[in-house]
């Protein structure tokens, strides 16, 4: 794939000659809770006891889950790969929680998006920028942690000839967020590339909230729209799992990685990873961007 528009003042990077081994993002193990009783509706603390249970006892990859609002259920989402003795595994450990978890397939496998291409580079590898942040007169772009901490020097050409800037932070695994310091003395504007010759002005951050419409830029798809489903949901990629995420119906591919969720001018999130493609539609998650400028001290402009 080719990427042609480099827009550092929008968040474009992906990774390019390699792929990393799909899956990642990890988090820290939540406490173990007693599982409830199955119950149909089942109250909030009941639906949050199964979710801790749930992480500590069936991070399982190729599996994900969030609890949904509307049914009072924890939905676990089984991808592609989750057949054999992990199914029988996740069955067994499912069985107990009766009709207060659903259970769900999607498409493909779950992995993190990051591929081959134009972009910003690091290494061998391309991501997404998710949005420009600053703190005083300093500079930076966050992007996804698993770019984060592929390279500490990241450009916006593939010969490695123009700087952007280094890397000065990664999380990644225990959560999916990284901040670059520009170096070479841009002051880029806070917008998210529209990919049709617009941009997007971003003058704030908040919280994604369950049926918030919103939209998905990064460098290998472009601009995609969707809602959002869930938050606080946990995903478990072949290297790990991550709790605390976005989940969307918004599509997604290799290459997308770090890449801008947003509504309108507010900043949501990072894109993480998910399943699915743009030709058949998918589930991808996000790092709640609110975390990262918390974390560095800095802010969307």
């Amino acid at each position: 794939m080719r990427f042609t528009r480099i827009s550092v003042r929008t968040g474009a990077v992906a990774v390019a000659a390699g792929t990393l081994a799909a899956g990642t993002l990890l988090i820290a193990p939540a406490t173990q809770a007693a599982a409830p009783a199955a119950s149909t509706h089942a109250s909030p603390a009941a639906l949050a006891n199964i979710v801790q249970a749930l992480d500590k006892s069936a991070r399982i990859p190729g599996t994900a889950w969030a609890i949904d609002s509307k049914t009072s259920q924890v939905v676990v989402s089984l991808d592609q790969s989750v057949t054999g003795a992990k199914l029988a595994k996740m069955t067994t450990v499912l069985s107990k929680f009766g009709t207060s978890v659903r259970t769900e397939r999607v498409a493909g496998t779950f992995h993190k998006y990051i591929a081959g291409g134009d972009a910003i580079y690091g290494g061998q590898y391309r991501c997404s920028l998710g949005f420009n942040v600053k703190s005083g007169t300093t500079y930076y772009f966050l992007t996804a942690g698993h770019c984060g901490n592929i390279a500490s020097t990241w450009y916006s050409n593939s010969a490695h000839t123009a700087v952007l800037g280094n890397t000065v932070g990664s999380s990644f695994p225990g959560n999916d967020y990284a901040i670059v310091q520009y170096t070479n003395g841009s002051v880029p504007p806070g917008t998210v590339d529209l990919y049709n010759g617009t941009s997007q002005d971003i003058t704030s951050a908040a919280n994604a909230f369950v049926g918030e419409a919103v939209k998905r830029s990064g460098s290998t798809t472009g601009v995609h729209s969707g809602t959002v489903s869930a938050t606080n949901a946990t995903v478990n990629y072949a290297e790990g799992t991550v709790t605390g995420l976005i989940k969307t119906n918004v599509c997604a591919e290799g290459g997308d990685s770090g890449g801008s969720l947003f509504d309108g001018t507010k900043a949501l999130g990072l894109t993480s990873g998910g399943s699915g493609n743009c030709s058949s539609g998918g589930t991808t998650y996000f790092q709640p961007v609110t975390e990262a400028l918390s974390v560095y001290g800095v802010s969307v402009y």
